[in-house]
């Protein structure tokens, strides 16, 4: 595989708003050759992060969305029969190895645990990949990082990741953002006025409130934007909101009677 099979990293940079001296970490963790985990909340700006730091240390990136079906060749490769007979094609993570590109596995634990563990021999002082199916392992390349995310407060009801996986990287904590650089998130990402999106946050967090009433998930940012994308569109702000980010979230006529009477009081 040649470099220009991978994604180049981008023109220029994905909005992103620093906040807590991640971006430092992450660059000493390039740097340092470890590995990164990813924890927070669904939609509250781990992918973005990720594409950021791709950009800003103009490494490719190479993003693969784990779910229950993810097997090893999955990652890895798998031999393939073609017009010239059987030939290897390397996966997606073995393409990033080879190429020292930034690799992202969005919500890791989805992957099952015997797809998980090949990943071991990358995150320590080995960083090598074996091919079994070849015999062949393949050294990382300079450039090479491993970057895993998950959402703590869903996985737990579901699936976890095991210790000895999770003490192979370095954890950066991650939540919704502060109400006034969310609002700058909204206001930027949505082309809406700054009233509206600080209106749109207050929104949120008062939906966030009902996580004590069971409501599973909570509003994201990207929920947020989406019903700010929808009114900047010409969509009635009670219709937006309804539609992008009430409708989402449950699908229990007491919630959702909860949440639209929450619409209809933050905007009046």
């Amino acid at each position: 595989m040649r470099r220009a099979d991978l994604p180049a990293p981008a023109d220029s940079a994905p909005y992103y708003l620093p906040h807590a001296g991640e971006v430092a970490l992450f660059e000493q963790c390039h740097q340092r050759q470890l590995a990164v985990m990813l924890k927070g909340p669904t939609g509250c700006g781990k992918t973005r992060f990720v594409e950021y730091m791709a950009w800003r240390l103009q490494r490719p990136l190479v993003t693969i969305s784990c779910h229950d079906d993810l097997s090893t060749a999955d990652l890895v490769g798998r031999f393939l029969i073609g017009a010239a007979g059987t030939a290897w094609h390397d996966g997606p993570l073995t393409r990033a190895v080879r190429e020292g590109a930034i690799c992202y596995l969005d919500e890791v634990v989805e992957a099952r645990q015997d797809t998980v563990v090949v990943l071991h021999p990358l995150t320590d002082h080995r960083r090598m990949l074996p091919i079994d199916k070849t015999g062949e392992t393949v050294a990382a390349a300079a450039g090479f990082q491993l970057v895993v995310s998950y959402n703590p407060g869903y996985q737990r009801m579901q699936k976890d990741m095991k210790p000895s996986t999770r003490q192979r990287f370095v954890a950066f904590d991650f939540d919704f953002p502060p109400p006034e650089r969310e609002a700058a998130i909204v206001e930027h990402e949505g082309a809406v006025t700054a009233s509206l999106a600080h209106a749109l946050v207050t929104l949120g967090n008062r939906l966030r409130q009902l996580r004590d009433r069971g409501l599973a998930e909570v509003p994201s940012t990207r929920l947020l934007i989406a019903a700010a994308r929808l009114i900047a569109g010409g969509i009635a702000v009670q219709d937006a909101c309804n539609a992008a980010i009430v409708s989402p979230l449950s699908d229990e006529p007491a919630l959702v009677g909860a949440m639209r009477d929450l619409v209809k009081a933050s905007f009046i």
